[in-house]
């Protein structure tokens, strides 16, 4: 172990635990709520011969977690003639559960649909399931607004009313019952305790894949899935887990450095196939959050998520190649149109409003992104919106809660959901500024302070110089993988290295390369991508800060260490 990697460590308080996580230290699944009552209605319907379908999202954790649950299925034994997937489409559906999947039940004569990241807050179409007989299981991870879908009961009506389950860690007595066993643990640890019970506050951060993943997981320990069986499922999990940027310790922290291990023996011939289509190289959370997840989101975005789920179900390779460059085809077109968007709003500008709220004629698959990408470049919470039918996408950060926005912008909107930082929204027709005024009026309301704080990324370490960064280095730096929310990717501070060279690279110059000096004289290279433009720096001598991650670079059989620029500033005292 290299010593700047020991001081990494410490610096995060990371044990080899952390390092090399044990698959057997995965919370006990049956914590989660109704998992029991769920697990018991799928072995049913295989005893029972019954149909079902499963219903699930059109994004990356969506897909997934269909993929994940249908295969859950025929492990338990259904006939693939008794299984149907659905995804609702974006643009006529919408999120979640919607009244095509009830008129498909009935008419195929399904006694059971089993929802994945999704159905927690559908209390209508899961009551006219249930008014149908049509059992529902429920599993998802989303906040829930209101009460838990009930079971209809058809009493008066002489009707039978399905059985509704529903498995979310987000429900509020799972939380209450979290909450009870942190305080247990506190307490016993105050009289000294050594048989502490186990903190479960790693199942609330599972998102729709994960919560799939313990359902199989579930079904081993009732001994009707052979041991083992379920690791082939933990790409799925790992990809749905980290591209809904969960947050990456306790038991997402081992599904993804297993899941990582089951995606390198690439056993899925449409993973295989979209990695090499996308000229994946090396496994890492770069490849999976910005190479696999962009192009299976891409099918949902500018299409229907269907082809992102037959290329995961897919077992010829012939259909999993063309499947391939159709998503990798699909994701060009996508990144282009939000490129020229994004073009479009920067020349025509954005405003003053603290919260931005913007229209245009997109696409209504790339609204999302394009709000991701003026946070980022307008450091504002932001809502994208669709000229065509008020449909948007809003993005934000720190301590504006998107969630809470919407509620009290409700007058303005047909409809809207979603996260803190995400949601979805349909402003009403000539609402678009009084739905501006509500939401700026509502962020000043809360007069919140120093907001850019929460974009910034600190150091974890100042560096000494360049000489530290080596490939050695590099090769424990894996050992983190994979990198996401509750554990970023590590940034180094280089104080006051001396600049030697900047030149704009890429077609319309967006890119930044930069190759500075330590206090040794030692030179290295630095690459920003998409570089703002208060980064031109162009005089060589100038004396500069810099926060940057480590990468590896391979160019003609020669591998060396670069950085990416994270942020960067003139000194102080220059």
């Amino acid at each position: 172990m290299t010593d700047l990697f020991r001081r990494l460590l410490e610096a995060r308080g990371l044990d080899e635990s952390f390092l090399r996580p044990e698959y057997e230290d995965l919370d006990d699944a049956f914590e989660l709520p109704e998992m029991e009552r769920a697990v018991e209605r799928l072995k049913l319907a295989v005893d029972r011969d019954e149909k079902v379908i499963v219903y699930g999202d059109y994004d990356v954790d969506g897909v997934t977690a269909s993929t994940e649950m249908a295969e859950i299925l025929e492990l338990l034994g259904l006939k693939s003639s008794n299984l149907e997937t659905m995804l609702p489409n974006r643009f006529t559906d919408g999120y979640g559960m919607s009244a095509k999947l009830v008129e498909r039940a009935v008419e195929t004569g399904v006694k059971l649909v089993v929802t994945v990241d999704c159905g927690s807050n559908n209390s209508e179409i899961i009551a006219d399931l249930s008014k149908n007989g049509i059992d529902v299981v429920v599993t998802d991870h989303h906040e829930i607004s209101g009460e838990l879908p009930k079971v209809f009961d058809g009493k008066k009506q002489g009707e039978p009313g399905g059985l509704v389950v529903i498995v979310n860690p987000k429900r509020e007595d799972f939380r209450k019952k979290v909450l009870a066993r942190q305080a247990e643990i506190l307490d016993l640890k105050e009289q000294n305790a050594t048989d502490l019970p186990k903190d479960i506050s790693g199942l609330m951060e599972l998102c729709g894949a994960g919560v799939a993943f313990m359902v199989a997981r579930a079904c081993v320990k009732k001994g009707w899935i052979k041991p083992g069986r379920e690791k082939w499922l933990l790409d799925l999990a790992m990809i749905g887990t980290i591209c809904d940027a969960m947050k990456l310790t306790g038991d997402n922290r081992i599904i993804c450095h297993y899941g990582m291990i089951v995606l390198e023996k690439g056993a899925r011939k449409g993973l295989k196939e979209l990695m090499r289509v996308a000229k994946i190289g090396k496994i890492d959370t770069d490849a999976v959050g910005f190479q696999l997840g962009p192009r299976l989101n891409a099918a949902g975005r500018m299409e229907t998520a269907d082809l992102a789920l037959k290329l995961l179900r897919t077992k010829s390779g012939a259909e999993a190649a063309k499947m391939a460059l159709e998503l990798n085809s699909l994701n060009s077109e996508r990144r282009k149109q939000q490129e020229e968007a994004t073009k479009v709003i920067a020349e025509r500008g954005v405003g003053a409003d603290q919260v931005l709220v913007v229209e245009g004629a997109w696409h209504e698959g790339v609204l999302g992104i394009i709000a991701g990408r003026l946070v980022e470049t307008y450091k504002r919470p932001c809502f994208v919106l669709s000229t065509e039918n008020g449909k948007g996408s809003g993005r934000s950060f720190g301590e504006f809660n998107l969630a809470l926005a919407l509620k009290e912008c409700q007058d303005c909107l047909e409809k809207g959901g979603g996260h803190a930082e995400a949601c979805g929204l349909k402003v009403k027709t000539g609402r678009v500024d009084d739905f501006r005024k509500t939401v700026n009026r509502y962020y000043d309301s809360l007069k919140l302070r120093n907001q850019e704080r929460f974009l910034r990324r600190r150091a974890d370490l100042r560096l000494e110089d360049f000489d530290e960064l080596t490939l050695d280095f590099m090769d424990d730096l894996t050992e983190l993988e994979p990198f996401g929310t509750g554990n970023t990717e590590p940034i180094f501070l280089m104080e006051r290295a001396i600049l030697m060279d900047s030149r704009r690279m890429g077609s319309d110059g967006q890119h930044l390369r930069l190759v500075i000096r330590d206090k040794n004289g030692t030179l290295f290279k630095l690459v920003a991508f998409n570089a703002p433009e208060e980064w031109n720096i162009s005089e060589p001598g100038l004396v500069i800060n810099v926060w940057l991650t480590a990468v590896t670079n391979t160019w003609n059989g020669d591998t060396t260490v670069e950085g990416r620029i994270v942020q960067l500033e003139l000194a102080e005292d220059f």
